[in-house]
């Protein structure tokens, strides 16, 4: 009985997304609408709500994102699937993504993140191949290398939401995965240089491994929805 009790303590899956979908509405509410107004009627009051919207509670998505696409990764029956489903929502969501922040249907200057978090699970795939080989530690810590570098490469030729950083953030989270207290300490670091993002993994290290809701596609679902609707109420508030 105390076994069981024990497995069904901690945060699910499905709650850690539900706060990852919550930080990223009030980051993209305040980076596609309240920008807009503080280009019209500038306060420093409304500035500074400006500023912890989108630098403080905005910053946790991201890494728990990141931290859910390890451990997807290394849960699901079919990477192809997996990959296929990231890249047709990254198709989904690219004109909502457009139309929210730039204002235009098409911005090659910056693709959303469902792109990125596919060049990341490309990348886990690359080195899980890498690891299944018999061979020095020092070849596959260079293969490692090798693939991160090149997925960082790809992410900041073609703009990806979070570039090179948000790779190299998913490259951590996968080579320390098999150690929670590792993996934190690595994901921190991937995190400095935005100042409240660290914080996303006292989120994580409560995740208990439990799936929780199934609101998968809910989920996918959620991030051009949301966009195509903040693109909305910016021409309704601001014409």
């Amino acid at each position: 009985m105390k076994t069981g009790v024990q497995n069904i303590r901690g945060i699910s899956g499905s709650t850690l997304k539900l706060i990852a979908v919550v930080s990223m509405l009030i980051d993209h509410i305040a980076a596609s609408l309240l920008i807009q107004e503080l280009r019209f009627h500038y306060t420093e009051e409304l500035y500074q709500i400006f500023y912890v919207m989108r630098n403080w509670i905005g910053r946790l998505a991201f890494p728990i994102y990141c931290f859910l696409l390890v451990e997807g990764f290394g849960r699901t029956k079919s990477k192809v699937h997996y990959a296929r489903r990231l890249f047709l929502f990254a198709l989904i969501s690219e004109i909502p993504f457009d139309l929210a922040f730039s204002g235009s249907i098409v911005d090659a200057a910056h693709q959303n993140v469902f792109f990125t978090l596919l060049i990341g699970l490309l990348m886990m795939w690359v080195m899980a191949e890498i690891e299944k080989r018999n061979i020095p530690l020092g070849l596959k810590l260079a293969g490692y290398l090798a693939a991160a570098v090149l997925s960082a490469a790809v992410a900041e030729i073609f703009s990806v939401d979070y570039g090179a950083r948000g790779i190299a953030a998913i490259a951590l989270l996968y080579l320390f995965r098999k150690n929670k207290v590792e993996q934190m300490i690595a994901g921190c670091i991937a995190f400095l240089w935005e100042v409240t993002a660290p914080l996303a993994f006292l989120f994580t290290a409560f995740y208990n491994g439990k799936r929780g809701l199934k609101m998968k596609y809910a989920f996918y679902a959620f991030y051009p929805l949301h966009l195509l609707i903040l693109y909305l109420l910016s021409i309704v508030i601001f014409g």
